[in-house]
């Protein structure tokens, strides 16, 4: 059994220790807090801008009557042989499973897609430091692209024929499931988050799938809606799917995971001890009303004058649309770690509070029997005596 003097060390190294955890949970909570406040800034920009897609849709058709073609390679549906499965993670640790869960979730993605099909391809790409180093470390690397296809990218030309798309030639892969390196990808810091960065992917992602290379892009992230809803989703983002009223649908989710009860009543906790509401009321009050206007503005009958013509602006805007839900959901995932890192940190410094009673209890018992043990002996050689 430890000394006295052990104990005084180790109880004094607890508490340090939690006196970390809490700054580190509350630091979490006010870039929690900003976060929200980011997402509520940048929901108006893509509710807006599926308006305004919406809007254009109902004056043009898809399909261009003259050349009997799709206006833009992003509505093209073929059949999935290739995909290219985009996992946003963390950068730092410290936040419990929150990377673990997300990178668990495009493992089984990847398993389900490939016990459809053994034949599918699988292209792997990732934001976030830690899907990055799991992806390289399990999956074989793939030859990172010099350059995108001629004739590809936000600026092509929605003229492009799939047999042109097809003429791009096929990369020699080490396997059916590939990680794939993307410099725009690796550039991106979520701590520092930038539009700018989110639209670069985005064009690498468009550029990809006009020329081709890829039948279907998903996105693996963990949806933010309040501290006490949140799930990893896997979505797919390509092709954009048009709705009825002529707009386009909110990406299909082919996969996601609720958190347990448990893991709700603990985010509850670290919230309420750290002075968070459990309901951003304000944020969905303007995503209502953003919602609301941005379906009067898509569906008023009005016609608008454009200095270019209707279908090149929506082919234009399309690749937009797809930075703009890159963007939202890396926003959402940075929202959501900021989350799991303050109910993580909340969940450590109550583990070092029971840890610091039970060392100070035995502390006591030790410090007692010491006692008890020295009056023992000052008796018994008295006694003697």
């Amino acid at each position: 059994m430890a000394n006295v003097l052990d104990l005084r060390r180790r109880i004094r190294s607890v508490k340090n220790t939690r006196q970390i955890t809490k700054a580190m949970k509350m630091v979490a909570a006010a870039k929690l807090r900003r976060a929200q406040e980011r997402m509520t800034g940048a929901r108006p920009y893509a509710v807006m801008l599926a308006s305004v897609l919406a809007s254009l849709r109902r004056r043009m058709d898809a399909v261009d009557p003259t050349t009997n073609t799709l206006r833009s390679p992003l509505l093209a549906v073929r059949p999935e042989k290739t995909v290219l499965l985009v996992v946003v993670s963390g950068d730092k640790g410290f936040a419990g499973a929150f990377s673990t869960n997300i990178v668990r979730a495009a493992t089984q993605f990847i398993a389900e897609q490939r016990a459809g099909d053994e034949d599918k391809q699988i292209d792997l790409q990732a934001v976030g430091r830690k899907a990055r180093d799991f992806f390289r470390r399990n999956y074989p690397t793939a030859e990172p692209r010099k350059s995108p296809p001629a004739g590809t990218g936000a600026q092509q030309s929605p003229e492009q024929s799939p047999d042109q798309a097809a003429a791009v030639p096929a990369r020699t892969r080490k396997g059916d499931v590939e990680f794939l390196p993307s410099e725009p990808a690796a550039a991106i810091t979520l701590e520092k988050l930038r539009f700018e960065d989110a639209r670069a992917l985005g064009e690498e992602i468009v550029a990809r799938y006009a020329a081709a290379e890829v039948d279907a892009v998903y996105l693996a992230y963990n949806e933010f809606r309040s501290v006490l809803s949140q799930r990893v989703v896997v979505e797919r983002i390509l092709p954009l799917v048009t709705g009825k009223g002529g707009g386009i649908d909110r990406p299909e989710v082919a996969a996601s995971a609720e958190p347990t009860l448990e893991e709700r009543e603990r985010m509850a906790e670290a919230a309420m001890s750290a002075g968070l509401t459990l309901r951003d009321e304000e944020g969905e009050a303007i995503r209502a009303q953003y919602r609301d206007e941005a379906r009067r503005f898509g569906t008023a009958n009005v016609d608008y004058l454009y200095d270019q013509a209707a279908d090149e602006v929506y082919s234009s805007m399309l690749p937009r649309f797809v930075s703009a839900l890159l963007y939202y959901a890396m926003l959402e995932s940075i929202a959501s770690e900021h989350a799991a890192r303050m109910t993580a940190m909340d969940a450590a410094t109550t583990n070092a509070s029971e840890m610091i009673d039970s060392l100070t209890l035995t502390m006591n018992r030790v410090r007692q029997a010491a006692i008890t043990k020295e009056i023992i002996e000052i008796v018994s050689g008295a006694a003697a005596v």
